[in-house]
C-alpha cells in the first residue's frame, strides 16, 4: 500500500493541470471515477497520472494496466506517455505494460496462456467481413439445423442470412447467453437461434478461429476457470485504468473486477456514450461507485473546457439542459456544467448555420460557398481545418455533396463513404481483370447482356462500365494490348498451370500506363493522388484475401473457369453490396489538403477548428429488435432493467449530437436543407433542434477575417520499427519497402516461409519445456508430435503446404538441436546442462528512441547466469560459407546487436556474446559466434536511426542489387519499367 501523504510531499511537474486534474493525478489508492467533459484534458490527466505513479510513487510499469477504446487512442496514449517520461530521462519497455484496447489486452493474455484455452497455435482472428464470409461458406450446415426455416424466410438471400447469424453470435455469445436453456424454449425461433449459436461455435473450434467477440469472452473464461493464471496476472497488475468507460460493455466490466478489486480508475463522460449498438452499457459508468462501500469511491469531475469558444460551450450545455419531451432524471446522468477555460474568447458569432432552402442543389452551393470563402479569405490555411459530421457518410445526399465538392476542386477525405468501387483506377483495373478471362468476359461482348438471373443485373451493369473504362486505356497502349491478347489466348485454352493467381495478374498489369504513373506517386505530398495508389493496394488485399479463403495459389486447367466465376459473381458481388472502406491513416489526425467527412461516432475524441454538423432531420426513434430483445430479457445473465426503451431513444439521441457539437474549437456550423410541411411548419431541422437552430445567424452574416482559427493538432503518433521487418527490408530495396510496407500491398505467399516458421514454432516448444524443467519429455515421439501439430496449425493458418520430405527435414533439424544439447556439444557455464541456462524464448523487447520512434525486436533465445546473458537467433538453413557470404553474416550480426542493445536497456544485464544457430547444418558446427562490442552496437543503432529517418521522410528511391531478390519480388514487372525511366 502506497502512503499517499509521503508521495504528495515529493516534487512532480503537474504542468498546467488545474486543481481537479491534480487531484485525479495524485489519487492512486482505491477506486476513482473521473468524469471528463469534452475538451477538459482527459488524456493529459491520464498521461500525467501514469507518469506520477511511475516516477513519484515508484510503481513498476508492469504493475499498470491501461485499457483504451480504440487502437488510435492507445497509440496516442503511448506516444504522449513516452514523451512525458523521456523528458525526465525515464525509458520504459512497453511490452512490460498491459496497455491497449480491451481486445488487444485480452489477446495478449490468451497468447501467454494458450495451452489453457480451446485455441491451438496459429489461430486466426476474423474481422467483421471474414466472420460473415465464414458463415456464408458454411451456410449449408445452418440450413440443416432444426427449426432454421422458422427463423428465416425462404427467399432471403444466403449472404443476408449469414449477416443475421453473425449479429446473433456477436450480441449473444459475448453476454454469455444460456444456450442450453434456450433450446428448451417453446418459441421455435429461439430454439433455432440456440442451434445456430452451437453450430457457429463448432465451426470456430474446428477451424481454430477467433472472432472479435470471442477474444474477450475467451480471456474472461480463461481467468475465471484457472485460478493460478488469474493470480499470476493479479500479482503483476496492481493498478487498472480504463479510458472511455461509458462505452464499456458487461464482459469488460467483469474482466476489470476479476483482475482488481480496489485500485481501479475509470475515466469517461456519460454524456458521450455512443456505442450501445455494439453492446456498450451506460450503467457501467453511472453505477461504478455502487460497487464499493459508501463514500469509498472518489468521484472527480473535470468541467473546464480548454478546447472551444465560449458560445460553442454554451450551445452544447444548453442542448443537454433544454431537452425536448424527456427528463434525464438523476439516475441516468451525472449533473455537470462545462465552463470555458481559455483566457480570451471571440466576440463574433461562433455558432452559425449554413443552409439550403427546399432544394438540395441550393444546399450544395452554400456549403461550397462557405468552405470556399473560408479558404479564399485566408481565415483557414488548410482544408483539413474543416470537419463535416453526419449520422452516415453513406447517406445518398452526403455522397452527392462529396461528389459536388470534388467536382468543384475541393478535396474530400471520406474513406467510409463506400466510394471505392466508383474510383477510376478501380474500374479500370477490374475491367482489365475481367477481360483477362475469356470465358467470363464473353458474356459482356454483346451489345445487350443476356441477364442469367435478376440478382446479377446491377452487377453486370457495373462490370460493363469497368470494361468500357479498361477499353479506353487498352487501345491507347500497344504494349498493354499485346500483353492482354497474349493473356487472353493463354487463358482461353490453358494447357498447364500458370505461376500466378489474381494478385500476380494485378501486379503484371501495373507495369503499363496509366497504372505505372498511379504507382509512381510520392508519398506524403498529395492526399488525393496518394489515395489512388492506396486504393490499388486495397484491391491487392481483396484479391489476396479471396485467394487465401479459397485456396487459390495459381490458375490451373481445372480451376480457371470456376474461380473466375466465383470471384466476380459471388465474392466481388458481396463486396460491391457491402462497400469497401478506402484507406485510413491512423497515424494522421486529418489529412492535409482535404475536408474530412466522418460520422459523429468516428469523430468522438477528436477536435477540429471548424465543425459542420449535418443530419438535422433526425429525431429520437425507438429500437425494438424483436426476438433478440426477448432472448436478452429471458436468457442473459444481466442485472435488473436499467433504462426503458422510451428513455433510451431520447438519451442516445441527445448524447450523439452533444458529442458532435462539442468537437468544434473555433466555429460550429449547423447545416441542412430547410424543409417545411404543407402547413408551413419547419420539418427539417426536426423539432429536437428547432428552438436552438432558429436563433442562429447565417454564415454570410459573419466576418470570418477576424477569427483566429486553430491549426489541426498533430497526431504525432510513434511508429514501431524492427530490424528484420523494416531496416533490413529498406536496405535491401527501398522501393520494395515503399510498396509492401508503406503502402501495404499484399505479398503473394511462398511456401519457404512456412518451413522456417515450423522450425521456429517447434524450437519455442522445446525451449519452453526446458524453462519448465521438463527436458526429460523431449523424446523423439514428443518432438514428432509437436512438429505435426505445428504443421497442421501453421498450414491451416497460412493456407500453405509442405511435402512429407520437408516435414521430415524439419523434424531432423529440431531432433539434432535436442541431441546436440543432450550430448553436451552446446554448453554454457559450468553448472550443468545447457537446458539449465535457458532464461527465455521468443522475447519481445522494445524501447523508445529519442528521435520519436519505437525500436522493437524479438529474441529467439536468451541464456544466462546471474547478470550475464548470451543470445541466439535461429536460422532454418545450412550454415553458409562465411567468407563468400560475409555481407549476409554482417547483416545478421547487426540484427543481433540491435537485440543486445534492447535487452541491456530493458534488463540492465550484460550481453556478453551473440550467436547465430543454423538448424540445418548437418556436418560441422552450426553456430556462428560474435563477441559483443559496445562501439559496434552504437554504430549499428546510429545506422538504424538514420534508416528510420529516411523512411519517415519517405525517401524511397533505391532498388535492390541482388538479382535473386528481384526475381522473387512481386513488383518486378513494375519495377523494371520504373527503372527504365
Amino acid at each position: 500500500m502506497i502512503n499517499e501523504k509521503d508521495v504528495n510531499k515529493m516534487e512532480f511537474d503537474f504542468g498546467n493541470a488545474n486543481e481537479q486534474q491534480k487531484e485525479a493525478i495524485r489519487t492512486m489508492e482505491g477506486p476513482l471515477l473521473v468524469i471528463a467533459g469534452p475538451g477538459t484534458g482527459k488524456t493529459f490527466t491520464l498521461v500525467k497520472r501514469i507518469a506520477y505513479m511511475i516516477t513519484v510513487a515508484n510503481v513498476k510499469p508492469e504493475e499498470i494496466m491501461v485499457a483504451t477504446f480504440t487502437e488510435k487512442a492507445a497509440k496516442e496514449l503511448v506516444t504522449r506517455l513516452t514523451n512525458e517520461l523521456c523528458e525526465i530521462g525515464r525509458n520504459i519497455n512497453l511490452n512490460e505494460m498491459y496497455v491497449g484496447t480491451f481486445h488487444s489486452i485480452c489477446l495478449r493474455i490468451i497468447k501467454e496462456n494458450l495451452e489453457y484455452t480451446r485455441f491451438k497455435k496459429n489461430y486466426r482472428v476474423l474481422d467483421q467481413f471474414e466472420q460473415i464470409y465464414t458463415i456464408f461458406q458454411h451456410i449449408d450446415r445452418f440450413y440443416r439445423l432444426p427449426h432454421y426455416d422458422d427463423l428465416f424466410a425462404n427467399n432471403k438471400r444466403a449472404w443476408l442470412q449469414a449477416k443475421e447469424i453473425a449479429m446473433y453470435a456477436s450480441k449473444l455469445l459475448e453476454e454469455g447467453v444460456d444456450i442450453g436453456a434456450m433450446l428448451q424454449d417453446k418459441d421455435l425461433k429461439i430454439v433455432a437461434i440456440a442451434n445456430i449459436l452451437k453450430e457457429y461455435t463448432s465451426i470456430l473450434y474446428e477451424e481454430n478461429l477467433m472472432d472479435f467477440t470471442s477474444i474477450q469472452t475467451s480471456a474472461y473464461q480463461l481467468l475465471k476457470e484457472n485460478s493460478e493464471i488469474l493470480e499470476k496476472v493479479k500479482r503483476k497488475v496492481k493498478y487498472i485504468m480504463v479510458d472511455e468507460y461509458q462505452d464499456s460493455n458487461s464482459i469488460q466490466e467483469k474482466l476489470i473486477f476479476l483482475l482488481e478489486e480496489k485500485n481501479i480508475c475509470v475515466v469517461g463522460d456519460d454524456d458521450q456514450a455512443l456505442y450501445r449498438f455494439r453492446g456498450a452499457t451506460i450503467r457501467n459508468i453511472l453505477e461504478f461507485p455502487n460497487y464499493f462501500k459508501k463514500n469509498e469511491c472518489k468521484k472527480i469531475t473535470l468541467e473546464i473546457n480548454y478546447r472551444s469558444e465560449k458560445q460553442i460551450i454554451d450551445f452544447y450545455n444548453g442542448w443537454m439542459r433544454n431537452t425536448e419531451g424527456f427528463s434525464w432524471k438523476k439516475k441516468f446522468r451525472f449533473e455537470k456544467e462545462i465552463s470555458p477555460g481559455k483566457k480570451k474568447y471571440s466576440t463574433d458569432a461562433t455558432v452559425v448555420k449554413c443552409i439550403g432552402i427546399e432544394d438540395e442543389k441550393d444546399w450544395y452551393d452554400n456549403v461550397y460557398k462557405f468552405i470556399s470563402e473560408l479558404k479564399r479569405s485566408g481565415a483557414i490555411k488548410n482544408y483539413n481545418q474543416i470537419a463535416f459530421l453526419c449520422r452516415s457518410v453513406r447517406n445518398s445526399e452526403v455522397v452527392k455533396l462529396i461528389r459536388y465538392l470534388e467536382e468543384k476542386d475541393i478535396p474530400v477525405y471520406s474513406p467510409r463513404s463506400q466510394l471505392f468501387f466508383e474510383r477510376t483506377e478501380i474500374k479500370e483495373l477490374l475491367g482489365m481483370l475481367i477481360m483477362c478471362f475469356p470465358d467470363y468476359y464473353s458474356r459482356f461482348k454483346m451489345d445487350t447482356i443476356v441477364i442469367e438471373s435478376d440478382p446479377y443485373i446491377e452487377l453486370y451493369k457495373y462490370y460493363k462500365k469497368c470494361i468500357e473504362s479498361a477499353k479506353k486505356i487498352l487501345y491507347k497502349n500497344a504494349e498493354m494490348k499485346a500483353w492482354h491478347e497474349n493473356i487472353q489466348k493463354r487463358h482461353s485454352s490453358l494447357s498447364e498451370n500458370t505461376n500466378y493467381g489474381f494478385c500476380g495478374l494485378l501486379y503484371q498489369l501495373l507495369q503499363f500506363e496509366p497504372f505505372k504513373s498511379y504507382m509512381n506517386v510520392n508519398i506524403g505530398t498529395d492526399t488525393s493522388k496518394e489515395r489512388v495508389v492506396r486504393n490499388i493496394s486495397i484491391l491487392s488485399a481483396i484479391l489476396g484475401k479471396f485467394e487465401f479463403l479459397h485456396f487459390v495459389d495459381v490458375f490451373t486447367v481445372n480451376n480457371i473457369i470456376d474461380v473466375s466465376e466465383r470471384f466476380f459473381n459471388k465474392y466481388l458481388k458481396i463486396l460491391l453490396e457491402e462497400g469497401v472502406t478506402e484507406y485510413e491513416d491512423n497515424l494522421e489526425y486529418a489529412p492535409r489538403g482535404c475536408v474530412s467527412f466522418m460520422t459523429i461516432h468516428q469523430s468522438k475524441g477528436m477536435e477540429f477548428p471548424v465543425v459542420m454538423v449535418d443530419s438535422l432531420y433526425e429525431k429520437p426513434t425507438g429500437n425494438n429488435e424483436g426476438v433478440l430483445s426477448i432472448i436478452e430479457k429471458k436468457y442473459l445473465k444481466k442485472r435488473d432493467i436499467f433504462e426503458n426503451n422510451n428513455d433510451i431513444k431520447y438519451f442516445d439521441f441527445w448524447r450523439l449530437y452533444y458529442t458532435a457539437f462539442s468537437r468544434a474549437q473555433n466555429l460550429l456550423v449547423l447545416t441542412c436543407t430547410e424543409c417545411y410541411t404543407s402547413a408551413g411548419k419547419l420539418k427539417t431541422p426536426s423539432r429536437s433542434f428547432e428552438k436552438m437552430y432558429i436563433k442562429l445567424k447565417n454564415y454570410d452574416e459573419v466576418d470570418f477575417s477576424n477569427f483566429a482559427f486553430e491549426e489541426v493538432k498533430s497526431a504525432n503518433l510513434k511508429r514501431t520499427f524492427s530490424f528484420t521487418s523494416h531496416v533490413e527490408l529498406y536496405e535491401n530495396c527501398s522501393l520494395q519497402y515503399k510498396f509492401f510496407k508503406e503502402l501495404g500491398f499484399t505479398k503473394v505467399r511462398v511456401g519457404t516461409a512456412l518451413f522456417g516458421s515450423l522450425i521456429h514454432e517447434t524450437l519455442k516448444d522445446i525451449n519452453r519445456a526446458a524453462m519448465r524443467h521438463e527436458e526429460a519429455m523431449l523424446t523423439p515421439l514428443k518432438l514428432r508430435q509437436w512438429i505435426e501439430r505445428n504443421y497442421i496449425t501453421l498450414s491451416n493458418h497460412e493456407h500453405a503446404y509442405l511435402g512429407k520430405k520437408q516435414i521430415d527435414a524439419a523434424y531432423n533439424q529440431i531432433q539434432a538441436y535436442v541431441n546436440r544439447i543432450n550430448n553436451g556439444k552446446l554448453v554454457y557455464g559450468t553448472k550443468g546442462s545447457f537446458w539449465n541456462y535457458i532464461q527465455d524464448t521468443e522475447v519481445d523487447v522494445s524501447i523508445i528512441r529519442p528521435n520519436n520512434y519505437i525500436l522493437k525486436g524479438t529474441v529467439d533465445l536468451i541464456c544466462g547466469d546471474g547478470d550475464s546473458l548470451e543470445i541466439y537467433d535461429f536460422k532454418s538453413e545450412s550454415k553458409p560459407d562465411l567468407e563468400k557470404n560475409i555481407r549476409m553474416i554482417n547483416r545478421y550480426k547487426r540484427q543481433l546487436e540491435v537485440y543486445s542493445y534492447l535487452l541491456e536497456e530493458r534488463t540492465g544485464k550484460h550481453v556478453s556474446k551473440m550467436h547465430l544457430y543454423y538448424t540445418g547444418e548437418e556436418k560441422g558446427d552450426p553456430i556462428v559466434t560474435f563477441e559483443k562490442s559496445n562501439e559496434s552496437i552504437n554504430d549499428t543503432i546510429k545506422e538504424f536511426d538514420e534508416v528510420v529517418e529516411k523512411i519517415q521522410k519517405h525517401e524511397f528511391i533505391t532498388k535492390a542489387n541482388d538479382k535473386k531478390l528481384c526475381e522473387n519480388c512481386d513488383m518486378r514487372y513494375l519495377c523494371g519499367k520504373l527503372m527504365k525511366k
